[in-house]
């Protein structure tokens, strides 16, 4: 259950970042997506609090910050045409290995 909700936080802390950008967009309720990206911290933050009630405290926040990471990369490559090289994503692969390394060690 622990690992489960520290994914659920890492999904939440892409939420973050995406409202703040969403709220520089000249069309937005900018107030309203700043408000996302705080209800965004404020849950991810309470997953993140939970898992790591039996999930070491590095592997968590790397999990954490990993799925953070590369999710956020994942939504401006595909939303915002941030660049797909071939070097940023290989990059990120290299964060999924990390995860991955984390969570079998």
């Amino acid at each position: 259950m622990n690992w489960i909700a520290l994914v659920i936080a890492g999904i939440f802390e892409i939420g973050w970042p995406l409202g703040l950008k969403l709220s520089q967009q000249p069309e937005s309720n900018k107030w309203t997506w700043i408000l996302f990206s705080v209800a965004c911290m404020t849950v991810s933050g309470g997953f993140l609090w939970y898992a790591q009630k039996s999930i070491p405290i590095g592997t968590a926040y790397a999990v954490w910050t990993g799925i953070g990471a590369v999710g956020t990369l994942l939504v401006g490559v595909l939303f915002f045409q941030d660049s797909a090289n071939i070097f940023r994503l290989l990059s990120a692969l290299l964060i999924v290995v990390g995860i991955v390394g984390l969570k079998i060690f």
